[in-house]
């Protein structure tokens, strides 16, 4: 098989993918045939954000733990070379060449030195722009990176649609979460309701009044903050209630 249909095998394994962390191993399986074994998406937080708020600018983290807390407590992200180049100039680029065309200093070979530490010796780096304008840093590192010019593309075409399929999945898991605790008379009712049953047709089909039927419509629409019966079946569709 060539490394193009490698490529199309790998895009289909993630529409099969259920969660951002089988999504994030995938691409660690492919990424990992050029020494690259970590991962780390997220926003590059502002200068001088709280340690405590730092990690939740993470959206992705297959990085070791150890390493994680390290780069936190000392606050690395401002000293990171990688984070500084990619402010500078948000391209992709390795690590190593990162760190040499901005003949960094102390603060930041130490960053690069302890990253090392945790057998994250190179890598790669590039942002990611999301249909909202968002900037996510996607960050690869191994110990024994090696890559060609040629698979340069193809990790960066895999790395790209792979956290992006990540994001799908992990705002589909939060809108899940948000979702409003509906009873299960309430769910009921609302997909009769979307089979396009009065009230007075869902008591007879629950076997329950005419009243309690529509009192069970009315909390479920109060609850879905919906305008209408329509309204309500299509939020219903939305979150998974009615499939």
């Amino acid at each position: 098989m060539g490394q193009f249909d490698d490529t199309l095998q790998f895009i289909d394994d993630l529409e099969h993918a259920s969660t951002p962390e089988g999504v994030s191993r995938l691409l660690l399986r492919l990424t990992g045939n050029y020494g690259l074994t970590a991962l780390m998406a997220g926003t590059v937080p502002s200068p001088g954000t709280p340690k405590s708020r730092q990690r939740s600018h993470a959206m992705l983290c297959e990085w070791p733990e150890s390493w994680l807390e390290r780069y936190v407590a000392r606050n690395y992200v401002d000293q990171d070379p990688v984070v500084t180049y990619m402010k500078r100039q948000p391209s992709l680029v390795r690590w190593s060449a990162a760190a040499d065309r901005l003949q960094v200093g102390r603060s930041g070979k130490r960053v690069m030195g302890d990253a090392g530490e945790f057998k994250l010796n190179d890598g790669l780096a590039f942002p990611l722009i999301t249909l909202e304008g968002t900037v996510v840093m996607v960050s690869l590192g191994g110990e024994m990176v090696d890559i060609s010019p040629e698979a340069l593309g193809v990790i960066e075409l895999a790395a790209t649609y792979a956290v992006g399929r990540a994001l799908q999945l992990q705002n589909a898991h939060e809108i899940f979460a948000r979702r409003p605790d509906l009873t299960p008379r309430e769910t009921e009712c609302l997909k009769w309701a979307a089979e396009g049953k009065s009230e007075w047709e869902i008591s007879q089909i629950l076997g329950i009044s005419e009243h309690t039927s529509e009192k069970h419509l009315l909390n479920a629409k109060r609850k879905l903050g919906a305008v209408n019966r329509v309204h309500a079946v299509a939020e219903a569709i939305r979150l998974g209630y009615i499939s």
